[in-house]
């Protein structure tokens, strides 16, 4: 041997005698704690898992968060009626301007339901079958042949230049989904569904819009945006979906979400 194993032990560390003893003492007084905490969680949790938050899953915390949520909406709509009556009750000629103003605004506003003649426009995702297919050929094709996969998806900014086109056309009220579209409606994409004041919707995407149905149609087929979704819906390749119907009677409820603006401050 060399170095500093040269002269050395032959592999017993000593002291070993000592560390034998307080492993047969020690490891019987470890098992016996070990059992009496497990008896005391028994005990506890009275059959149960002390810790049950890991367990929940994403469709149970959805459904509570949702419920939730429809609870604050109920006692927001309650506390918003008694406020209206109230103020009804108040003989005033500056309120009671202010408040024909108000009543004048909530229809622009899209406070106020809205109905009439106008278009109804359905986005949704290429069939699967088209985007295997894609998949396959991009395998074989060189990298500038390739075709891009997300033109096989609706994004929020095709949601966002269509409805853009319809209020570029004259449109008095734009739903997506059911649901109204105002100044501070935010459209996001979260997953395979798009975000509208924080609530997902799936595809199909059904837009509709108020207003003269051949103003609507003739600023949505000259939008340059939106035309170049259409070609790709004309794509036998691609096809993604597109359909527009011209509709005698388009309803768009009444908006019942919250109008705060929310925007970034800069750090200081």
């Amino acid at each position: 041997m060399t170095g500093s194993h040269a002269g050395g032990t032959t592999g017993r560390r000593t002291g070993s005698g000592r560390r034998s003893l307080g492993w047969r003492i020690g490891t019987p007084v470890v098992a016996l704690l070990s059992g009496s905490l497990l008896a005391v969680s028994a005990t506890n949790s009275e059959g149960t898992d002390l810790r049950p938050g890991r367990y929940t899953d994403l469709a149970g915390l959805v459904e509570g968060e949702a419920a939730n949520y429809r609870t604050v909406e109920d006692r927001f709509n309650k506390l918003s009626d008694e406020v209206e009556r109230l103020s009804a009750g108040v003989k005033d000629k500056s309120v009671d301007e202010a408040r024909g103003e108000i009543a004048q605004l909530r229809d622009p506003a899209g406070m106020a339901p809205h109905a009439g003649p106008g278009l109804r426009i359905t986005l949704s995702d290429a069939p699967e079958d088209l985007v295997d297919d894609a998949v396959e050929r991009n395998k074989q094709a060189e990298p500038d042949k390739r075709v891009n996969l997300n033109r096989f998806v609706v994004h929020q900014q095709d949601i966002q230049a269509l409805v853009n086109a319809l209020w570029n056309g004259g449109a008095s009220a734009v739903t997506i989904a059911g649901q109204r579209v105002i100044s501070t409606t935010g459209i996001k994409c979260e997953g395979n569904a798009v975000q509208l004041q924080g609530v997902p919707y799936p595809q199909p995407y059904v837009i509709e819009a108020v207003g003269d149905p051949s103003e609507l149609y003739s600023s949505v087929a000259t939008d340059h945006i939106v035309a170049g979704y259409r070609t790709d819906s004309e794509n036998p390749e691609i096809g993604i979906g597109w359909s527009l119907d011209f509709k005698e009677r388009v309803e768009a409820p009444a908006y019942d979400g919250v109008v705060d603006l929310h925007y970034a401050k800069p750090l200081r």
